[in-house]
């Protein structure tokens, strides 16, 4: 299986992929947004894109459905419950269904709320899985709620799905936010060593060749999924004098993101 990474280099910094089987050159475009560079690629590589998948439907993850569609007949997927808000679906996902890619590529739809109640995470079938997760996960950060989304939901999806994901497993987010959700980490958890560290290392780092974390990574540079750690919660309660003594991971989540919604 390849999974290439495309940069967009728009004001949103919005990654695309194209997720390939070797054996056949069959492909599905994921978000496709910057649907020149997408079919460009495929062309140079002679890939062909048959599949193309939505992670949720803002636009910014939709908008270059119709020119990939148009050019390649390609089929459209997403979440079966955003079927009225993405236009021309083909097939609707439900937590557990396989997506299959050519003869060798097997991925399953992972049903995650949250950012949007209709949105899915792609986690391949590979001996290091890898985990396609729009903005729901972002490296050292979580997707906000702004736009029918609800942080209850998104704690749910974290705690509950996320948290639970091999190790080892490879983080492909839907938008470079790296640096600035570390420096969040940093303003949450001063004492993070390895944020620090991390934020130093790549610095801005030049998305045409970003550094592609894990979840372990992931559980150490990440806020909102270090909800126990004694530093957060000191620093939360500056914040939040009412915060319980003991506070429940949920609440230590819901009032972080709402620190992030402003910060």
């Amino acid at each position: 299986m390849i999974i290439e990474q495309i940069w967009t280099g728009n004001a949103y910094r919005n990654f695309n992929y194209l997720i390939v089987c070797p054996d056949t050159g069959e492909a599905m475009a994921v978000d496709p947004l910057d649907h020149e560079k997408c079919l460009g690629l495929a062309k140079a590589k002679g890939w062909s894109i048959t599949q193309v998948l939505n992670t949720h439907e803002h636009g910014d993850h939709t908008g270059g459905n119709d020119a990939v569609i148009e050019a390649t007949g390609a089929k459209l997927l997403a979440h079966a419950n955003a079927k009225g808000k993405i236009p021309g679906m083909d097939r609707g996902l439900e937590a557990g269904d396989v997506i299959k890619i050519g003869s060798s590529v097997e991925i399953e739809a992972l049903d995650t709320p949250g950012h949007t109640m209709s949105h899915v995470c792609l986690l391949t079938r590979t001996d290091q899985p890898a985990l396609i997760c729009g903005d729901t996960l972002f490296n050292a950060g979580a997707g906000n709620c702004h736009n029918g989304g609800h942080p209850n939901e998104l704690y749910d999806t974290f705690a509950n799905l996320l948290a639970n994901l091999p190790d080892n497993t490879l983080i492909y987010p839907g938008h470079d936010y790296m640096s600035g959700n570390l420096g969040f980490t940093l303003d949450r958890e001063p004492d993070n060593a390895k944020a620090k560290s991390l934020l130093d290392e790549i610095g801005d780092q030049d998305p045409n060749s970003a550094l592609v974390s894990t979840m372990a990574l992931e559980k150490e540079i990440n806020t909102f999924l270090r909800l126990r750690s004694p530093s957060v919660i000191a620093q939360l309660r500056e914040s939040f004098p009412d915060l319980s003594d003991a506070p429940e991971p949920r609440e230590v989540f819901v009032k972080l993101r709402e620190l992030r919604n402003s910060w």
